[in-house]
């Protein structure tokens, strides 16, 4: 029997994906990850954009394409804005939500019995979720933490459809950790500055109990109020932290980082940078913006432009606004014209391009320690500590290899094996 588990959308869902994936391989599929001829498919949907919703539905009817008689179940953000009209597409045996992802192998096991047909949304949002460990990798592991927001921003649709911050309890974080292989483990959560355990221990307990450990610990995406003086004395002792901060800006004007619900100001990220510099002089800091927000002006878009190279940033993820209908954007604010937003777009993308050589220019000469990935044609790639994309010439063991660089790269570095 063949299954696949197709992933749109975040980090999290693609780790959340991987333990249905595992589980699958435990009942004896063999399974994909790509659309291909299969007996079962399950869509694990994205809903943060419009077109990530529009490319949610199409997967399914791609799907049915490879395979019309093929049982179909769709989950994830989707699927909680209106789970019947996932429903009612042809082919669609189940309907499972963002939430209560263990029921895809529930219904699986069931060998889909009837009583797990339609709609079985999970409305408990108060208790972190555990699912199978997904399969422990050579080089990288995802480690999901953490699930749910409380921030609602007000141009995201995510806490309404992920529900409430809820941790996973430290024990079994740091038990995964230490069963994994992986040179590297990245821990990920839809909020990881909210990650506060049942027990009471937050971020720092965790990234203290997992110092010393046999991997380079990496962090996924990050708020600006996690960044304090005792978070980063942490990670300095930690020895095994890899220093790369994705730090989500969104907007470097103060008016419209308050219209947004950001509960910051374009000073106080600039001082947070400020003190991981100080800690990590050679820290990678890369972060979101979104362009064209509704509350956008001329002068306040050259502010995002400005604190691009302000905040030193290594990798700037640019995106036009989206509005996603039930947040409080899409009911206070009209939308800018898309002529306008693609144009900003192009323009923050370009002085971010000349940031990031700027950035890559002051590791010439320099040490750096990456993760081998792959070789091709006798030039070892992958990532540096500060997430520097490095093609360092010769081949090298699966191991963390030392590189000297030497020049830059389009997308990274070039270097040579030490």
């Amino acid at each position: 029997m063949k299954a696949v588990v197709f992933t749109l959308g975040c980090k999290v869902n693609d780790v959340e994906s991987g333990s249905i994936i595992h589980g699958f391989k435990e009942m004896g599929y063999a399974v994909s990850r790509e659309l291909i001829p299969a007996d079962i498919y399950v869509i694990n949907t994205c809903a943060v954009t419009a077109e990530a919703e529009r490319k949610s539905r199409q997967a399914i009817g791609r799907a049915l394409k490879c395979n019309p008689d093929a049982k179909v179940i769709v989950c994830g953000c989707a699927t909680e804005k209106n789970a019947q009209s996932f429903l009612e597409k042809e082919g669609v045996f189940a309907v499972v939500g963002a939430k209560g992802k263990n029921r895809v192998l529930e219904i699986v096991q069931s060998g889909f019995d009837s009583a797990f047909s339609g709609v079985q949304v999970c409305k408990d949002t108060t208790k972190y979720e555990e699912m199978p460990l997904p399969e422990c990798l050579k080089t990288r592991n995802f480690v999901k933490i953490q699930d749910g927001c409380n921030r609602f921003c007000s141009y995201c649709v995510i806490p309404y459809l992920r529900g409430r911050s809820r941790s996973r309890l430290l024990e079994n974080v740091v038990d995964e950790v230490r069963k994994g292989t992986a040179l590297e483990t990245v821990l990920t959560g839809i909020d990881l500055s909210a990650y506060v355990d049942e027990k009471g221990r937050d971020i720092s307990d965790l990234l203290s109990a997992l110092k010393g450990l046999d991997t380079r610990i990496r962090l996924g995406s990050m708020e600006v109020s996690m960044v304090t003086p005792r978070f980063l004395a942490v990670l300095k002792e930690m020895g095994n932290f890899a220093p790369h901060f994705h730090l989500s800006l969104q907007s470097g004007d103060n008016g419209v980082l308050k219209s947004m619900n950001r509960h910051y100001t374009r000073e106080e990220y600039l001082e947070k940078c400020r003190l991981i510099y100080e800690v990590f002089p050679n820290a990678g800091i890369t972060t979101d913006i979104i362009v064209g927000f509704p509350t956008e002006s001329e002068e306040a878009f050259l502010n995002s432009l400005k604190i691009v190279e302000e905040a030193g940033f290594s990798q700037v993820h640019a995106f036009p606004y989206s509005p996603r209908e039930g947040t409080n954007a899409y009911r206070k604010y009209k939308e800018l014209p898309k002529a306008v937003k693609k144009e900003r777009v192009e323009r923050i993308l370009a002085v971010a391009a000349k940031q990031k050589e700027r950035y890559l220019q002051g590791f010439i000469g320099k040490t750096l320690t990456i993760v081998p990935e792959r070789t091709i044609d006798g030039v070892t790639e992958g990532y540096a500590e500060n997430y520097i994309r490095v093609y360092a010439r010769g081949e090298t063991e699966k191991t963390l290899t030392k590189v000297r660089v030497t020049g830059l790269k389009k997308d990274g570095v070039s270097a040579e094996l030490i």
